[in-house]
């Protein structure tokens, strides 16, 4: 058995991470990693104490909004934001780290993630917001697409 690489592992447990989702659309899992070390990590699904989608129902699905559109219509939090939240209720600084999302970052978790100081993006699958991408690479954000990982780093 080839001992996984750093990508690959940070990659693997942000896929099980993806498994507590509750989104009806899209299971997304994130990590925040500084240093080799995992600060935090969010899946998609809603705030603490409202009910989640699998309860409710999709409400984008049920207004035929398109996937990377209007995401304001949504019960829940994007993965990437509910990793910030979490290292923020815990006192845990980011800035620096590094975030592994399954998919590539929407516009509004691109800005959370600048701003929060994040310096690079691992990802996965892709998503249909190419601003995102135009603001991380004007931001300086390094983005790294790991659709086949390897394990050589």
């Amino acid at each position: 058995m080839e001992r996984p690489g750093w990508d690959q592992y940070f990659m693997d447990i942000a896929r099980v991470v993806a498994y507590r989702s509750t989104c009806l659309r899209r299971q997304v899992g994130a990590l925040l990693v500084k240093d080799r070390r995992i600060l935090a990590s969010g899946y998609n699904g809603a705030p603490v104490g409202i009910r989640h989608c699998l309860d409710t129902g999709c409400l984008r699905e049920q207004m035929g909004v398109p996937s990377g559109e209007r995401h304001e219509l949504c019960r829940g939090m994007h993965a990437e934001q509910n990793a910030v939240v979490q290292a923020a209720m815990y006192g845990i600084a980011v800035k620096g780290a590094v975030c592994y999302v399954t998919y590539q970052p929407c516009l509004l978790c691109a800005k959370i993630l600048i701003n929060a100081g994040v310096w690079k993006v691992v990802y996965q699958g892709s998503y249909p917001d190419p601003l995102a991408l135009e603001m991380f690479e004007e931001a300086g954000v390094e983005l790294v697409c790991r659709g086949g990982l390897d394990t050589t780093n």
